[in-house]
């Protein structure tokens, strides 16, 4: 009997759900009852699909268990599985119910309140049997979710490594330093960015790309962040920068959409790390079904939309 013929004897989706619970929570124990299946009955599992596979999946330890290379490899590949299986559920449903189509979306969080709210609603617009699904992630998240399948289409920072996904450019943005009106660098036009490193600084999390891009131009300045704290949003960061916490460095949409209100002082940043891409990853563009084509298509002509406006005058 072929290696692929036991696999299909022996693999089931109940399998595959308890293998990547046991990668992601860690041990059998967990993982059992995440499943509400019996430890002994989740371990005997686990035994048969190794030997039906051949080789060790896992490396057991005593405080948890490790993917081996083959256990990586499967991995990839049952969350592919799971996630298809999700969505045969999703979109025969949706179908049911008179929806024509369902697309899977992962972006980061400037894209998610800078720019797609405006623009997913005029596509809902234009295409309103089709149900849109988003998720934020930090832009290095939003890659590997469209790598390993469950997204279609994800929306990351321009500088973000991709690998061997398409991309193409979704909007441009800059970053701008919001604060107290009454700071001492409120009545400044335009600032270095290294000027700024003699104050408190409000930060997001350690995965945003502008955290990243903060820390990589004080290191360049050869002066250190004085990071006074860490917040999960850019609400928070205008939030604390409003409380008197210290400086914040957000996409000017964002401050449009929430520092204005808070009555917050925004500054150009005058370095040219500040002019930012966010762009479109995906697999395979001509692999896409129709519905994610027909977003993607659009999403790829927003900037150009864009730029075809007239410029509002300010009041």
């Amino acid at each position: 009997m072929t290696l692929t013929s036991n696999l299909l004897r022996r693999l089931d989706l109940t399998t595959l759900r308890l293998f990547v619970s046991v990668q992601e929570e860690g041990t059998l124990t967990r993982a059992a009852a995440r499943e509400a299946i019996a430890v002994s009955a989740a371990s005997k599992r686990l035994v048969e699909l190794e030997q039906a596979i051949g080789v060790a999946l896992f490396v057991r330890h005593a405080r948890g268990m490790e993917l081996t290379p083959a256990g990586e490899t499967l991995f990839t590949h049952a969350r592919r599985v799971l996630l298809s299986v999700e969505t045969i559920g999703l979109e025969l449903s949706e179908h049911a119910q008179g929806v024509r189509g369902y697309v899977r979306m992962v972006a980061n969080l400037s894209a998610i309140v800078e720019f797609l709210p405006e623009d997913l609603m005029a596509f809902s617009q234009l295409h309103e049997q089709v149900r849109l699904d988003l998720e934020e992630r930090p832009s290095g998240s939003v890659v590997k979710g469209v790598q390993d399948g469950w997204a279609d289409l994800g929306i990351c920072s321009g500088d973000t490594e991709t690998h061997d996904l398409q991309a193409s450019l979704y909007r441009r943005d800059q970053l701008v330093l919001v604060m107290r009106d009454n700071h001492a660098l409120a009545g400044s036009k335009v600032v270095a960015f290294a000027d700024t490193l003699d104050f408190d600084h409000v930060g997001l999390h350690a995965d945003s790309s502008i955290n990243a891009r903060t820390h990589l131009a004080a290191r360049s300045s050869g002066k250190s962040l004085k990071m006074r704290i860490h917040v999960p949003g850019f609400d928070a960061v205008c939030r604390m920068a409003q409380a008197g916490m210290g400086l914040g460095v957000i996409p000017s949409g964002v401050y449009e959409a929430i520092g204005r209100s808070l009555g917050l002082t925004a500054i150009a940043l005058s370095d040219g790390w500040a002019s930012r891409e966010l762009k479109i990853v995906v697999r395979d563009v001509k692999g896409l079904s129709p519905v994610s084509r027909a977003l993607y298509d659009y999403l790829a002509a927003a900037e150009a939309r864009a730029e075809s406006k007239p410029a509002r005058k300010k009041k």
